[in-house]
């Protein structure tokens, strides 16, 4: 496999995902991913991706219960 970035070699590994939604930040230190050996650009498979849009909705339900409209 070619890193799009910089044409280098792709190896399995893990790398990190965060993302700041809605008014909160969300981190992950070591998700499975495809790594460039050479500028270390993470690929995630479609696998990973779904978990964790699936976190992320139940994060935005959550979040959604502690906003000021229900207190």
């Amino acid at each position: 496999m070619e890193c799009l970035h910089c044409k280098g070699k792709m190896e399995k590994g893990v790398a990190p995902f965060s993302t700041n939604r809605n008014g909160y930040h969300i981190a992950w230190d070591a998700v499975p991913a495809w790594v460039c050996t050479q500028c270390g650009e993470p690929y995630f498979e479609a696998e990973q991706i779904n978990h964790i849009q699936s976190a992320l909705n139940q994060v935005d339900f959550e979040t959604g219960n502690l906003s000021a409209k229900h207190v």
